[in-house]
């Protein structure tokens, strides 16, 4: 089953209080959200996934620990007007984490996975149209090398691309390790050893497929909105390109006006109305990495709500 990253960590940054209303945007297989519960006993969670498995799932094992719960079959860029819709307008800690789940890595018919033989899919949301395979037989050689250099960051996202499309010239790409091989033809045998070639253009599908960093953007901003005074915001990342957008979007709502920085007395309306609780990102611990490989790449960023 699926272990939370930096759990401890997470849990304890938010700085819950026993009546906290709290909402897990990425309640997953509900590692996180069942040890904020513990905490809230006279508070309420709001949860939201998309995943039907993790629904099924995290249901029954937050309903062992509490009733004050409630789970959102959403994604989680609909959070701000779900809540609206039960008369929530103000919410006292905020958690993403957003890493793929290992079961959703682990079901080789979900198709995220470059270790397994599946059908191309990698969807969150089993309703959405867009799958793996679609993007992959029907993306132009400019419109792949974007996504493989954007999202992907590789280095050989014109090989790989090219290949692609000379490939399903001949044949529809169907499967996971059909791609993978097409992945490895296109990257230099010495860089194949250093780490699995298809790793950064799995994951550049994965983005584009749900449309990762843009709702990600969108409901960071929604998250500030929301959240009352003393409130905190926590977000687990896996990669630089997530990471970015969360240190950014942070720092900027933390910056003093440059107008009056340099005055020695600062007007009240003129100080930030967040503050950033984590400088650096919180990396997991040698302990943590030694029992979950998952955990290497994440960091967790905290914003306050001051004033």
């Amino acid at each position: 089953m699926h272990e939370s990253v930096l759990l401890n960590e997470t849990v304890e940054s938010l700085n819950l209080k026993d009546d906290s209303i709290a909402v897990d945007m990425t309640l997953g297989f509900a590692g996180h959200s069942s040890q904020i519960l513990k905490r809230i006993k006279n508070g309420f969670l709001f949860a939201f996934d998309q995943d039907e498995e993790a629904l099924t799932y995290s249901r029954e094992k937050l309903s062992k620990v509490s009733n004050n719960f409630q789970i959102i079959d959403s994604n989680f860029v609909y959070a701000k007007e779900k809540l609206k819709e039960l008369g929530i307008d103000k919410v006292d800690a905020i958690l993403y984490d957003l890493g793929v789940s290992s079961p959703q890595l682990d079901e080789d018919y979900r198709g995220f996975s470059y270790r397994f033989d599946a059908p191309l899919d990698m969807r969150m949301d089993q309703d959405n149209k867009v799958t793996a395979k679609l993007i992959v037989n029907s993306y132009s050689y400019e419109k792949l090398k974007e996504i493989f250099k954007k999202y992907g960051e590789s280095r050989f996202a014109s090989s790989i691309a090219k290949n692609i499309v000379k490939y399903r010239e001949t044949k529809e790409i169907d499967k996971t390790l059909e791609l993978v091989e097409i992945i490895k033809s296109s990257v230099p045998y010495k860089e194949r050893i250093k780490k699995h070639p298809a790793k950064q253009i799995f994951q550049a599908l994965r983005i584009e497929v749900n449309n990762e960093l843009d709702v990600l953007e969108k409901s960071l901003d929604d998250s500030l909105s929301m959240l009352n005074v003393g409130g905190r915001i926590a977000v687990i990342t896996f990669h630089s390109l997530e990471d970015k957008i969360v240190k950014h979007k942070f720092n900027k709502v933390c910056e003093i006006d440059p107008l009056v920085k340099g005055l020695p007395n600062i007007p009240e309306d003129k100080l930030p109305d967040f503050k950033l609780i984590t400088k650096k990102g919180i990396k997991a611990s040698d302990e943590e990495l030694a029992n979950n490989n998952r955990a290497h790449s994440a960091t967790l960023r905290v914003i306050e709500k001051i004033k």
